[in-house]
């Protein structure tokens, strides 16, 4: 290896060593810390017990595994799919010739950007079922006597599903972006041909923003399967755990009863769940993602 070749590779290392020793620091040591840990029993003030996969069969067993597994899937199945169509539509709002759209993009925006502790303590404000304003709106407009939201069984879950769109604008923003990138020319060559409006949407559209879709679909179920911060803030479980989230089960067993052990055991669940779920997605992307030049396999 010549001398300048030899510079050039220390000089790469070294630009990247900041990243490299942050992941192995914050990323990579965390998570062989977690899987020593979900084979012993620690309570933070004794030393650890060797237990093997006790905590791991200790999760067959225990009720609130599978009722938090349930409320985390049925929240991710039902909030991303809203997130990702309410997104595509608004960003098709915002990719129209109006005025100012700089302001109407920067209105939709924002609230992504928000705290996530202040958009929770805003929406307990607006699902009060004494004074809220979604339940005052129901009555004014639609002379409809809202629900307790946050603490009836039926409805916390839905309202945290209503609460997620709050964060849409991050999708809008990649939508708007994709939309931009489509070549005006297909649309034109369809509209000679006949093709209507919805026509052109789903032949030209869809297909050219299948990638983009596909990234927020990947994006957004990670991020849902992994809540923590509404439920903990606006519920804490309840009621009769009905907005049991898994990150939340995880956190009262690490930090609430210090059962280590057994938080490190289910955050590892957790882990293969989101795993396993984003190979499907992956694998499944051949079938309807479309990319610009590829060849589909027949």
């Amino acid at each position: 290896m010549s001398l300048t070749r030899a510079r050039e590779n220390i000089t790469g290392w070294l630009m990247a060593s900041p990243w490299l020793i942050g992941f192995l620091i914050f990323t990579l040591g965390p998570m062989i810390a977690s899987v020593v840990l979900s084979l012993h029993e620690w309570d933070l003030i004794l030393p650890p017990k060797w237990v093997g996969l006790y905590q791991f069969r200790k999760m067959l067993n225990d009720p609130l595994v599978y009722q938090s597994l349930k409320v985390t899937t049925i929240y991710a199945a039902t909030s991303v799919p809203l997130y990702i169509v309410l997104g595509l539509a608004v960003a098709l709002l915002l990719n129209q010739d109006i005025k100012p759209v700089g302001f109407w993009r920067t209105v939709y925006f924002l609230p992504s950007v928000v705290s996530g502790v202040a958009v929770a303590l805003l929406w307990m404000w607006i699902f009060n079922g004494q004074f809220g304003v979604l339940n005052w709106l129901l009555r004014v407009l639609l002379d409809i006597k809202g629900p307790n939201w946050l603490v009836d069984e039926r409805w916390a879950l839905p309202a945290l599903v209503i609460m997620s769109l709050w964060g849409v604008g991050g999708a809008v923003l990649i939508n708007l972006a994709g939309l931009q990138g489509i070549p005006t020319g297909l649309y034109e060559a369809a509209e000679i041909d006949g093709a209507n409006a919805g026509q052109r949407f789903w032949a030209i559209t869809i297909p050219m923003m299948s990638p983009v879709l596909f990234f927020n679909l990947v994006n957004g179920m990670i991020a849902a399967l992994q809540v923590f911060t509404g439920p903990y803030v606006m519920t804490n479980g309840g009621p009769n755990n009905a907005t049991l989230f898994l990150m939340l089960y995880l956190y009262w067993n690490a930090f609430s009863y210090f059962r280590m052990g057994y938080g490190s055991a289910l955050a590892w669940l957790l882990f293969f769940y989101i795993l396993i779920l984003t190979l499907l997605m992956l694998r499944s992307s051949s079938a309807w993602v479309y990319y610009e030049g590829s060849l589909r396999r027949r």
